[in-house]
């Protein structure tokens, strides 16, 4: 399939990813919009783990003030450079994400933060439910309860309130791919009045 610049265009606007990243994947995938999106998801994933242990220098702080005037967020988004700070899509992306800690309150920002004692206990509660299922299954129903609990609760994990098809991790992993450099959620703070 010939691989046209609307082709391109129209994967680059669904991503946001470089014109060159995305006439590449559509060549990888013969031309297959679909195909095309998972292997820059892929890439994308890729790209933030080779970036993950880079030392974050800046970064902007995100801040979402509900038009109620009762619920307000702040995220530190972390990046490299003043460089990308400073971009424009970076301080969206920071606004967005204090968007979703404002309307999701997430307890902790990534899986790594959950403290053992709290997964042990959510575990024990989740394993009494499980008991009744064939033994087999029962560790992979665990998983999963485990996965469903914890979702609502670490921001990474959460599906973006804009667009449920993705997640925040996705978005900063995407954000990695963009700027080229390690990008990650440093901190986060919400103020609700109730």
């Amino acid at each position: 399939m010939e691989i046209t610049s609307a082709n391109i265009k129209e994967l680059r606007d669904k991503t946001g990813i470089s014109v060159m990243q995305c006439k590449k994947a559509l060549e990888e995938a013969d031309g297959d919009m679909d195909k095309a999106v998972i292997i820059l998801k892929k890439k994308r994933s890729e790209a933030a783990d080779k970036k993950s242990d880079r030392e974050i220098g800046a970064g902007a702080i995100g801040s979402y003030l509900h038009n109620t005037n009762e619920v307000a967020a702040l995220v530190f988004l972390g990046c490299e450079t003043d460089f990308v700070s400073k971009n424009e899509e970076f301080v969206a992306l920071a606004r967005d994400i204090a968007m979703q800690v404002a309307a999701n309150n997430p307890t902790f920002i990534s899986k790594d933060q959950v403290p053992e004692e709290i997964l042990k206990k959510a575990e024990e509660v989740f394993k009494a439910e499980v008991l009744d299922k064939p033994a087999e299954m029962q560790a992979k129903i665990l998983e999963g309860k485990m996965a469903s609990y914890f979702k609502e609760q670490i921001l990474l994990e959460q599906s973006f309130i804009k667009n449920p098809e993705t997640t925040i991790k996705e978005m900063i992993n995407g954000a990695v791919q963009k700027f080229g450099e390690n990008v990650s959620i440093v901190k986060i703070s919400r103020l609700s009045v109730k």
